[in-house]
């Protein structure tokens, strides 16, 4: 007897291959999504009794192009052309294991840069690949947009409009194209990564199911093309990254900063996993904005305390990064090193001078140096401001509870 787990487990790991295949295959994502959601019906009806088989992807795609192909000849049947445009791709689709469990891994390649095709909006393509290759469905999506089930529909039907009007190829980008097009993807699951990490909204710090499927995504990408430096350099920075999750909340879901983890609750197997990705990235000496970016988490992840962190490295690499890739947010980020080398006073000096306008960790990094510098009524201040311009419930609380201990107030619950 096959147990429901299992059939939802096939359906994240196998989702997205089975769209991919069946998109080449018919040359269209509604006939290939429906297509696939009609064979995990299927499924659910025979596995129960039948068992799982022992290529589940393949079955899922033989059952899903069969039934396409039926549903396909009887529109055809009532002179529906988009029915008879679709059996002629089919007809004429170049052979290859489409029908096999071991189908090529350029498939799934293909959808994803489809799904991050320069002409769509960045929002787009977020929630185009958490669905066609995540297999999350409408409303998780919505959820993680924190828009509602109608709009998201809407918003993802625009998308794939946009995709079949504008003839948008289903296919990987040529060689001159892959360097843009490959800072889409990149941007893409970084982008959902992010989310899960510091929700932007509602009332948890981290949203688990979005930090899991964006490091899935980055593995499957790894494995497609691991020659590529900045795609190992992600995944390393999303794995140093997540191996911190253990400690960054207390029991009761507030949040603690990095200076105050307990390190060794950190996830040792992620850290060396994600060590020997930056390790890697070197090796290849073609440095880019992600690779930088795990390296300084790297050196994070190698000190047994805040005071222990070697600053000059990670000064060393936020001043690569900000030639790399210059921007307000990174000049942020790298004046925290700077306060832990030279002082908060000339870290304050930089934050003062950025143009970020009323942006929340901007607000709350002025607020710990102003803190420092024993200037509470000004930091109680800029944390009260960090609270306002944050949409999630977790951070706001821990920012008004620094501000009132600040202002004579009880102490913040993530500090006590």
């Amino acid at each position: 007897m096959a147990a429901g787990g299992d059939l939802e487990r096939v359906f994240r790991e196998e989702h997205g291959r089975a769209v991919a295949v069946l998109a080449r295959v018919f040359g269209d994502l509604d006939i290939a999504e429906d297509a696939v959601q009609d064979a995990f019906a299927v499924a659910l009806e025979r596995w129960p009794a039948d068992g799982v088989p022992p290529a589940p992807a393949g079955w899922i795609i033989t059952t899903a192009r069969r039934r396409a192909i039926d549903r396909l000849r009887r529109e055809a049947a009532r002179a529906d052309r988009h029915a008879q445009a679709a059996l002629l791709h089919a007809r004429d689709a170049p052979p290859g294991p489409a029908t096999e469990d071991d189908a090529v891994p350029d498939e799934r390649l293909r959808l994803i840069y489809t799904c991050c095709h320069p002409a769509l909006a960045p929002a787009a393509q977020v929630a185009l690949t958490l669905q066609l290759v995540g297999g999350l469905r409408t409303p998780e999506i919505a959820r993680a947009f924190l828009v509602p089930e109608p709009t998201m529909a809407q918003r993802l039907v625009r998308a794939k409009a946009k995709i079949r009007d504008a003839r948008i190829p289903l296919r990987v980008p040529d060689e001159h194209e892959l360097p843009d097009r490959l800072a889409a993807v990149l941007a893409v699951v970084y982008l959902v990564f992010t989310e899960g990490h510091t929700a932007g909204g509602g009332d948890r710090v981290v949203r688990d199911d979005l930090c899991h499927e964006a490091i899935r995504l980055g593995r499957l990408l790894a494995g497609l093309m691991p020659d590529e430096p900045e795609v190992l350099g992600l995944l390393a920075l999303m794995l140093l990254t997540e191996s911190r999750r253990p400690a960054r909340l207390t029991a009761l879901g507030e949040l603690v900063l990095l200076a105050d983890q307990d390190r060794t609750a950190w996830d040792r197997s992620l850290i060396a996993e994600g060590q020997e990705l930056v390790r890697r990235c070197l090796r290849r000496n073609r440095p880019g904005p992600y690779q930088l970016q795990a390296a300084i988490n790297a050196v994070h992840s190698d000190a047994p305390s805040i005071q222990d962190t070697d600053w000059r490295q990670v000064l060393a690499l936020y001043d690569q990064l900000l030639v790399l890739a210059p921007s307000p947010v990174v000049a942020l980020h790298r004046a925290v090193a700077v306060a832990e080398l030279e002082g908060p006073a000339a870290a304050l000096a930089i934050v003062d001078g950025l143009e970020l306008g009323d942006h929340a960790v901007r607000h709350a990094v002025r607020a710990d140096l102003l803190a420092r510098l024993h200037r509470d009524a000004e930091a109680a201040a800029a944390y009260r401001a960090a609270a306002r311009s944050t949409g999630n419930a977790a951070q706001r609380a821990f920012l008004e509870g620094r501000a009132a201990q600040l202002s004579g107030g009880p102490p913040s619950p993530a500090r006590a």
